[in-house]
């Protein structure tokens, strides 16, 4: 691939962020919206300037990459080691398969009763929601990686006598690999959007708040600084992410195919 090809889609995701920022500036200037409701891209931009000057915005932003972060670890921690185990041992898998798949439509957001009762406002109510969402995104990866190992190569390495953690080193673990980097991609994400509905809507510190606050000021403007910024923080958290991935499974065919395309 050509370094030009390679800039290709920076330069069109580039050029179609220009053109919106450009649309929200029009559309209230030329009267087609109420500036009450969209203020012009200009008017976010100083509110956005505004708003990081204050230590309360920084804050605000620590907590909610405080709680994502640690509910994300917590899920991702017990999401591989309960999908190893599981997926494993298939009479395991077929007394949980049921009971995975009652669980797992239901939202999160379902859970801020028990949440709020429980917690409150504390940090502890935005971690159920984060860990519960991202749980699954995490679990069910794992399970279809270990679904994906070679018959084969499991029989060649029960014939070779493999211990149970040599089966899991050297057999399980790098067919599982790619389906985890996969469910910790999902499972930002959605980690990152239940954190920010969590303080939204319970109130528990954070950006979401701060946006609740800012609407409920009348700060439309400052409100909207502040969903760019959660846009803006699930853009990183995808690249980090993605970038991670791509590191760390060079040696995987599915990477060296991206590359080589």
């Amino acid at each position: 691939m050509t370094t030009a090809h390679r800039g290709n889609p920076v330069l069109l995701g580039s050029a179609g962020l220009a053109g919106l920022l450009l649309i929200v500036e029009l559309l209230p200037r030329l009267g087609l919206v109420n500036e009450r409701y969209l203020p012009p891209t200009s008017r976010i931009a100083a509110a956005l300037a505004d708003e990081a000057a204050t230590a309360t915005f920084w804050q605000s932003l620590g907590d909610t990459l405080y709680a994502w972060a640690i509910g994300l670890l917590i899920a991702v921690v017990a999401g591989v080691l309960a999908g190893l185990v599981i997926g494993s041992v298939p009479v395991l898998r077929a007394l949980t398969a049921s009971t995975v798949e009652f669980l797992r439509p239901i939202p999160s957001v379902a859970l801020i009763p028990l949440a709020v009762l429980l917690y409150g406002t504390e940090l502890g109510s935005t971690l159920i929601l984060v860990c519960y969402a991202a749980f699954w995104q995490v679990l069910v990866q794992v399970l279809y990686g270990v679904a994906d190992v070679d018959p084969v190569a499991e029989e060649t390495a029960r014939s070779y006598r493999f211990s149970t953690w040599g089966r899991v080193r050297h057999v399980l673990w790098p067919t599982a690999l790619p389906y985890v980097f996969t469910g910790v991609r999902l499972a930002a994400s959605v980690a990152l959007v239940l954190a920010v509905t969590a303080e939204l809507v319970i109130g528990a510190p954070g950006l979401g708040k701060e946006i609740a606050t800012a609407q409920n000021s009348d700060a439309v403007a400052t409100m909207y600084a502040l969903i760019v910024v959660t846009g803006a923080l699930g853009v990183v958290i995808n690249l980090l992410t993605r970038t991670g991935e791509r590191r760390l499974l060079a040696w995987h065919q599915s990477i060296r195919g991206e590359v080589a395309v």
